[in-house]
């Protein structure tokens, strides 16, 4: 048993099972279903886990309680990592009752055939709940990431129960940096979502929180200042590191040459930091997460087949989804007799916010000339 605090416990699952998370996201060191029980005059847990731990988590629940049997199993999202497991609990604990919000029972309908009409608690947003001592303060936030998902404030314990709010990548038997998976999970999963994102922390700013217990990743206790103040940076798409991404693709290596020169003259100018990402070896996540971390970004792609090259459009259709804004972009083609590389790649911004292009276009034809290379200093002093 993990304590939480005095009364709250953890009670999730480690998963090193997984090699994608959603069928997408490559996850080296697993992930973590978070799930916790309160125990007051009433026992309360919040969320389940995937399917795969059901008795796992079963038995971890078990153990908590004792001789005891939960009151209430509060239900804040219903992607099914969290909630795979609700018919599994109404079955094990029959007296117990489901709190959720009215789209959250909806969904349980379609996942289950049944919305628990007979031991329901259907709750409103600012409505709250007690269970003796603990209150519990439902606060709605709709598309973070899912419409019907909510958050619970504990005024007790000074606790946010942040659904997929300020969650990683990563089980929890496995040390590693906590911004860097947050990172990459936020911008591949919430990154869409970012005025929501502020409207939930502006509610979140009204509460006294001491500490967040998310639904992936590691229950935070200290310097909660730094994970908000990252959470705000991430979703009101500012700048959070100062330096320049490179991202590219390469046929023949000519476009490789050119993005090379590019990285030694942005250091030789001062540039802060110079990160450059072969889009078709890297992994396209990370290249993702890169480009929301730095303020200025240069796309250097060939033309291919009328159009751009496939790793190329697909990374910027990544960015372009998730809202990408408030950036300066570089741009270089290559093509052997007609170059519209650079064309065709602004144009995918078009419905972007606040994007910026640097006066300079590198237009290389089949490989670099001197031209060219005076082009790319251009660049470089224009991107440092």
């Amino acid at each position: 048993m993990v304590n939480v605090t005095k009364d709250i416990y953890y009670v999730g699952v480690n998963d090193h099972q997984i090699d994608l998370f959603e069928g997408q996201y490559d996850v080296p060191n697993g992930m973590a279903y978070n799930s916790y029980v309160v125990m007051d005059d009433k026992i309360t847990v919040f969320d389940t886990v995937d399917a795969r731990f059901k008795d796992e988590w079963l038995a971890n629940l078990a153990e908590v309680l004792g001789d005891r049997t939960p009151d209430y199993l509060i239900v804040q999202h219903m992607e099914p990592d969290h909630s795979a497991n609700i018919l599994n609990f109404a079955i094990a604990y029959p007296d117990a009752k489901i709190v959720a919000n009215t789209k959250t029972f909806g969904m349980m309908k379609q996942f289950f055939g049944t919305d628990f009409y007979h031991r329901r608690v259907v709750v409103k947003d600012g409505e709250t709940l007690s269970t003796g001592k603990h209150s519990f303060t439902f606060v709605f936030a709709p598309m973070v990431h899912w419409p019907e998902v909510m958050v619970t404030y504990d005024s007790c314990d000074k606790v946010l129960f942040s659904a997929d709010g300020f969650g990683k990548f990563g089980a929890l038997d496995v040390e590693e940096d906590w911004a860097c998976e947050a990172r990459r999970y936020y911008i591949g999963i919430v990154g869409k979502y970012g005025p929501m994102v502020q409207n939930l922390l502006k509610k979140a700013a009204t509460l006294d929180i001491q500490i967040i217990c998310p639904l992936h990743g590691p229950v935070l206790t200290e310097n909660l200042g730094y994970y908000i103040n990252l959470y705000d940076i991430w979703s009101s798409y500012g700048v959070e590191t100062e330096g320049t991404l490179i991202c590219y693709t390469s046929v023949y290596g000519n476009t490789k040459k050119a993005v090379e020169l590019l990285a030694e003259q942005l250091e030789a100018e001062g540039c802060p930091k110079v990160v450059v990402n072969d889009l078709a070896r890297c992994d396209m996540a990370e290249a993702v997460e890169d480009a929301f971390r730095y303020g200025k970004i240069i796309l250097a792609t060939t033309t291919y087949n009328g159009d751009i090259f496939p790793f190329m459009r697909e990374f910027i259709e990544h960015l372009t989804e998730r809202g990408y804004q408030n950036r300066k972009i570089g741009l270089i083609e290559n093509g052997t007799w007609a170059p519209q590389a650079a064309k065709i790649m602004k144009s995918k911004f078009e419905k972007s916010k606040n994007i910026t292009f640097a006066d300079t276009t590198v237009s290389i034809r089949s490989a670099m000339t001197n031209q060219n290379k005076v082009e790319i200093l251009s660049l470089a002093k224009e991107m440092k």
